[in-house]
């Protein structure tokens, strides 16, 4: 287990074709989208999700890899275990209790440790800052969504097998680029105790998270470009956005992009700040 130490930006570039990355229950599950201008949106939590099913499958069964935010946890029963244990139950006071509490949630919860957790039980109120934050993604270019009608064949009751089969509604984009922003804090990760070995596997599911998530509803979705800045030190070497900047997202068709090689996305390595290391990992 190797300590973090540097600080780390980076650019998470994917694409989805003929599905829905992101569902806006809001708005009958279309498509997120900026209303005024029409970009697509994925939320951080949407990828987060990903992340997290991701390792759940990779790590299935390892000690320290268990997720904490996952369908149907009930959370409070998962605190009250921690606090069960005897590494907290050793400790007299409430205030060590807690502190020893939050070190084991993140030595159990790969989640907790990577993206942090706000703990909310009825008595045992925390929070833990997760060192990994990731933005919304937003599409290249204004997405167009578009409403297909579906029927099944199938029918739930006898009574109804004379009757008009049902017809439903499914949205999809039909091409879409999407371009997200994270940051990883060296600090943050000191804390929860977040290391080399978390982060590699944070690299492999955003690599390969897709291909373990697939659904009717999202079509084909793939990463595209993984571009990492490493810094020489804990707090960084240059502002977020100056990095993020040098990374260039232009499409290239004279048309309406249907595919990943209708964009050129490019790295002004030229300009990249002294202190700063930039690595393309997809």
């Amino acid at each position: 287990m190797s300590e973090l130490k540097n600080r780390i930006d980076f650019v998470y570039v994917f694409d989805v074709q003929d599905g829905n990355p992101n569902g806006d229950p809001d708005a009958g599950n279309l498509p997120r989208a900026d209303a005024e201008i029409g970009m697509g949106l994925v939320t951080d939590v949407c990828l987060k999700r990903k992340v997290r099913n991701y390792v759940e499958v990779a790590k299935a069964g390892v000690e320290g890899y268990d997720i904490f935010i996952k369908e149907k946890a009930v959370l409070d029963n998962l605190v009250e275990a921690i606090y069960d244990t005897e590494e907290v139950k050793t400790h007299k006071s409430k205030a060590e209790q807690k502190d020893a509490a939050k070190k084991a949630l993140c030595d159990k919860y790969f989640d907790i440790r990577t993206f942090g957790a706000v703990i909310a039980t009825t008595d045992k109120q925390g929070q833990v800052r997760g060192p990994i934050q990731l933005t919304f993604a937003r599409s290249a270019d204004p997405i167009n969504a578009e409403e297909h009608s579906i029927t099944r064949m199938a029918v739930t009751k006898e009574a109804d097998i004379d009757k008009e089969r049902t017809m439903g509604r499914k949205s999809t984009v039909p091409y879409g680029l999407y371009v997200c922003h994270g940051f990883i804090s060296a600090n943050l990760a000191r804390q929860t105790g977040f290391d080399e070995d978390d982060l590699q596997l944070f690299w492999d599911a955003l690599k390969n998270m897709f291909d373990v998530d697939r659904s009717a509803a999202r079509g084909l979705m793939s990463a595209q470009k993984l571009i990492v800045f490493k810094h020489d030190s804990v707090l960084g070497n240059a502002p977020a956005n100056k990095l993020f900047n040098l990374v260039k997202v232009e499409k290239v068709s004279t048309g309406v992009p249907r595919k990943f090689s209708d964009y050129r996305v490019t790295v002004d390595t030229e300009n990249v700040p002294t202190g700063v290391t930039v690595k393309e990992l997809i």
